[in-house]
């Protein structure tokens, strides 16, 4: 009746933008990722008949509204799966991040993924990981792909036989060195899904974006990391511009932001170092880079005045013992 899960978030590479069945979290295509690492979520559920209501608490706050919502559709997807007679009993879920939430670095994907992977096993669900990833896409589509870890990607579909997340195989994360530029800028990707689609860029994005997904999927296989980066740099660039031309124009850029993006050039076309930016919806950035270069880089990116960390590649989402439960 009582589990605990940890997640890593996500670091989107072909990134979705908008979604066909809002409820579901059906996206429109395919999306690709790589799990970021040490940073992680760690939550605990427990189904009890102690308990008046459901309750979720996130960091010591416990949550309320469109939060909670979301949570609510995570919950009740694993009790329909689940066969067990105690999920009839209200759930505590606590919740814990190891980074800065809310500021473009996934910590949505790593929630969902961790909840997930603990009420599938408080449901006595025994299911395998591409199933879980289908009960995290209804809080966050990204979660599915932080359910099955390091590269991975989301199949679109109708259906959750379909739209499920799937391991890639990739070397990569040998050598791959993730530096994070924090920049601190609140935002709300939901709200930028939701108006994608009137975006004038909208149709444009989606009919290139198939191809974008095969030549990922092919650099990724051959441990191409020029092509895999180069193609994540230039697809944040694709996503930022359909963001920033829908109904509310949001710039979620900062000017430290676009300060990262010119030194990680500079060095790229004026040193010779392998370097690549990338967003998700935020104003954070993610700096890719091998491990022979990380130091350097990372001093560079500090020197645009952010706090910086160097981040590895983060495994599948996992169960953890009763002694690291959060309550």
């Amino acid at each position: 009746m009582k589990a605990t899960a940890m997640a890593h978030p996500i670091q989107g590479l072909v990134k979705y933008h908008g979604m066909r069945d809002d409820i579901e979290r059906l996206p429109y295509h395919d999306s690709i990722s790589v799990c970021t690492a040490p940073s992680h979520t760690r939550t605990t559920v427990e189904f009890s008949m102690d308990y008046d209501e459901d309750t979720y608490v996130v960091d010591g706050e416990e949550l309320e509204g469109r939060a909670a919502e979301r949570v609510d559709a995570v919950v009740e997807k694993a009790r329909d799966m689940s066969d067990a007679a105690h999920t009839v009993y209200p759930v505590r879920l606590e919740s814990e991040n190891s980074f800065p939430t809310n500021v473009g670095l996934g910590s949505s994907s790593s929630g969902f993924a961790a909840a997930a992977m603990a009420l599938a096993e408080a449901a006595e669900l025994d299911a395998d990981r591409p199933t879980v990833s289908t009960i995290a896409r209804v809080g966050s589509a990204s979660a599915a792909r932080a359910v099955t870890g390091a590269f991975s990607q989301l199949n679109t579909g109708l259906n959750d036989e379909d739209c499920r997340s799937e391991r890639l195989p990739s070397n990569l994360h040998e050598d791959l060195k993730i530096i994070v530029g924090l920049v601190p800028y609140h935002k709300e990707t939901e709200d930028a899904h939701n108006e994608a689609e009137d975006s004038h860029m909208f149709q444009a994005r989606n009919a290139h974006i198939h191809g974008q997904i095969a030549e990922m999927r092919d650099a990724l296989r051959n441990d191409e990391f020029d092509d895999v980066f180069e193609l994540a740099e230039h697809d944040s660039l694709s996503l930022a511009a359909t963001t920033m031309t829908g109904p509310e124009g949001w710039v979620y850029w900062q000017p430290a932001t676009l300060a990262i993006f010119n030194r990680v050039r500079e060095l790229r076309e004026e040193e010779d170092i392998p370097v690549y930016f990338s967003t998700d919806t935020g104003a954070s950035v993610y700096v890719n880079t091998t491990e022979e270069h990380a130091e350097f880089v990372e001093e560079e990116i500090a020197d645009c005045g952010v706090s910086t960390t160097i981040w590895d590649v983060g495994g599948p989402a996992r169960l953890l013992d009763e002694d690291e439960h959060l309550f």
